[in-house]
């Protein structure tokens, strides 16, 4: 099955159950920069502005959500 029929599919089910899916594969990304869904604002807060000085700082580069998007279907 291919993604786009994968993602037909799955854009068929009731929001609930869509969210619980995207939850589902979110968490399933072991990613160095994946925040946990139980990250408190004060701490989620904090990484963000992280984020946001390393792209200032030229530490790393941002991607658009269609480049990172597309990355992933690769």
């Amino acid at each position: 099955m291919s993604i786009e029929q994968i993602a037909a599919e799955a854009l068929r089910l009731p929001p609930k159950e869509r969210a619980l899916l995207a939850e589902s594969l979110w968490e399933s990304l072991s990613a160095p920069y994946e925040a946990s869904a139980e990250m408190d604002d004060q701490t989620a807060l904090a990484l963000a502005l992280e984020r946001d000085r390393e792209i200032a700082a030229g530490e790393v580069s941002a991607v658009s959500h269609e480049e990172m998007m597309a990355k992933l279907r690769q």
